[in-house]
């Protein structure tokens, strides 16, 4: 439940939420999203009171990326057109490369008419979050919201939907709500969620400066980060110093 807070957000403007779990960053974007409606205080955009507008209105506005990307049974393209029905097959490549997804695509068998599976079964999570991007890019919408979309790929699709992500939301007012810190440092303003409420607010270098909850927090994870590395590297040196033994008793 969120308590006394307010927020105006700028059009164009990039906005963060961290925090942990509970604390309040899925309600802010429900509410939002207007998948429920606050019981106090008004919710504007563009001066206009949320409600004036119908849900439809306000769906259409809104682009989505989220953590379980939703895809149906059917092609590539068919999900991806998804975002906007009557886009040609040209502008569902356009926003596949937008989003980073062109690459796998074209390496399927079928490319584009690759069916998915049922909720798209046939595909990796970062394939899905992909496509859910690209259809995302092709809907254009005035807002976008992206809620802990990168928290369960490996390193190199983060860094793709990274790129997406940075394609999408240039000039376009966003939401991001984020489980790797790395993802969030370019944003306009990190807004730091505890309890409801704001507890700290500012640019990634300014929260650093300040040296509380989202320094201790973005510390942790840069330390938590590299120790992983550490243990990725010896444990390559490991496995390539037993692989080399049987070869040395061969030779002796």
């Amino acid at each position: 439940m969120l308590k006394n807070f307010s927020l105006t957000v700028k059009p164009g403007e990039t906005i963060a939420l961290v925090g942990a779990t509970g604390g309040g960053k899925s309600t802010i974007v429900n509410l939002l999203c207007r998948f429920y409606e606050p019981r106090a205080g008004r919710i504007t955009i563009g001066g206009t009171d949320y409600t004036d507008f119908t849900l439809h209105g306000i769906h259409s506005r809104i682009g989505m990326v989220l953590q379980t990307p939703h895809l149906f049974s059917g092609t590539i393209r068919d999900n991806i057109r998804y975002g906007r029905l009557d886009a040609t097959d040209e502008q569902i490549e356009q926003a596949a490369k937008a989003a980073g997804a062109h690459a796998f695509i074209c390496a399927l068998e079928k490319g584009y008419d690759e069916e998915v599976g049922e909720g798209g079964i046939l595909l990796s999570v970062g394939q899905k979050q992909l496509l859910s991007l690209a259809r995302a890019v092709l809907a254009a919408p005035e807002i976008f919201i992206m809620d802990e979309a990168t928290s369960s790929v490996d390193t190199l699709t983060e860094a793709l939907i990274q790129q997406g992500m940075e394609q999408i939301m240039k000039g376009r007012t966003s939401f991001v709500i984020a489980h790797r810190l790395s993802t969030i440092k370019r944003a306009d303003r990190i807004i730091v969620v505890s309890n409801g409420q704001i507890q700290e607010m500012g640019s990634h270098s300014e929260l650093l400066r300040k040296k509380g909850y989202y320094y201790n927090l973005y510390t942790q994870q840069f330390r938590q980060e590299l120790e992983r590395s550490y243990d990725d590297v010896f444990r390559v040196s490991d496995d390539d110093q037993s692989s080399e033994e049987p070869l040395e008793k061969a030779t002796a």
